[in-house]
């Protein structure tokens, strides 16, 4: 068994949903947000459309989930404890804000899916915020001030969706994020 979108799924209903998650990666690309549909991606999964809102409620949940799926492939971040905190936290995060940096059609439709008020996006939506709340407090280490840790968790949604609406571009969150870690955390080690 593994976990789904909503519930737990056999091995044959956890390869259904790979293959709508991946069918949906494909409509992104082609159509973007706007010409996104679930009805689309079960067509190019090969599925009857009732079988795909079996598993998610909406597009938006569906593209929630691949944001979701690509967040929890990427590799636990390893340290170089010699550096600052804040390279630390960079080192932490890295991945993440650059996950979706090369697809502007994928970047721009996990910005909007992910703001939906539907019930699905707002667990997953949790789900990514714990994992990046993770990773910030693996860099900070055991004694993380909670104000210091929820201010950079600020700064990395805020940067996310910044470069989400093309007000920063991805490539440069390295950097600015960075800056913000140092002005929070100092030069501390």
């Amino acid at each position: 068994m593994t976990e789904a979108p909503r519930r737990t799924l056999s091995a044959r209903q956890a390869d259904l949903v790979e293959r709508l998650a991946g069918a949906a990666v494909h409509e992104l690309r082609a159509r973007g947000y706007e010409g996104f549909t679930v009805r689309n991606v079960a067509a190019r999964a090969r599925v009857a459309p009732a079988t795909a809102y079996t598993y998610f409620a909406s597009k938006d949940h569906l593209i929630t989930e691949v944001f979701w799926r690509r967040l929890r492939a990427l590799p636990e971040p390893t340290f170089d404890r010699r550096r600052s905190i804040a390279g630390r936290v960079v080192e932490a995060l890295r991945d993440v804000v650059l996950l979706v940096s090369e697809e502007p059609e994928i970047a721009a439709a996990c910005t909007t899916a992910m703001l939906a008020p539907d019930p699905d996006v707002k667990r997953l939506r949790d789900r990514v915020g714990a994992h990046i709340r993770h990773r910030i407090r693996s860099a900070l280490g055991e004694r993380a001030d909670p104000a210091v840790l929820r201010a950079l968790e600020l700064a990395v949604s805020g940067a996310m969706l910044q470069a989400g609406m093309q007000h920063l571009r991805y490539a440069e969150l390295p950097r600015l994020l960075e800056e913000v870690s140092e002005l929070i955390v100092g030069s501390r080690r």
